[in-house]
């Protein structure tokens, strides 16, 4: 992570992968159409500036493993980025061995709102929903 501005977003493991087909081809991870539109809402109400992208982070930790990270940053030079949607996404190396064929929804219900992430990856998630593995 980089000392700029963040802005981090609740993302949400998902236990069972599905496609909703809105992946856009040539893109190792897709956005939904819904999660395209709040990650718009949230960077014109933080005032994040066009360099900056959302990084798409798988990071050691959690009951299972693994735990999903969602946030503003600007790009190094080791990531890999492309466009989904009109969003700008970047991902590290490592963490993208892990989200090949993820798609990231947002969703609302009663137990809030927050990203989603669909990966066709996670063998199993643990008890509490914040980490997987693999």
């Amino acid at each position: 992570m980089s000392a700029s501005p963040e802005t981090n977003v609740s993302p949400q493991p998902e236990t069972h992968a599905h496609s909703h087909g809105d992946a856009d081809p040539g893109a190792p991870v897709g956005l939904t159409a819904k999660a395209a539109e709040k990650v718009a809402e949230i960077r014109g109400e933080e005032n994040i500036e066009e360099g900056y992208a959302l990084r798409l982070k798988v990071q050691g930790g959690g009951c299972s493993g693994f735990s999903y990270d969602l946030y503003f940053d600007q790009p190094q030079e080791t990531d890999r980025g492309f466009d989904v949607k009109g969003v700008k996404l970047i991902c590290d190396e490592m963490s993208l061995m892990y989200l090949v064929g993820t798609e990231v929804d947002y969703v609302e219900g009663l137990h809030g709102a927050g990203f989603k992430f669909q990966n066709p990856n996670v063998k199993s998630t643990c008890g509490c929903g914040s980490s997987f593995s693999v």
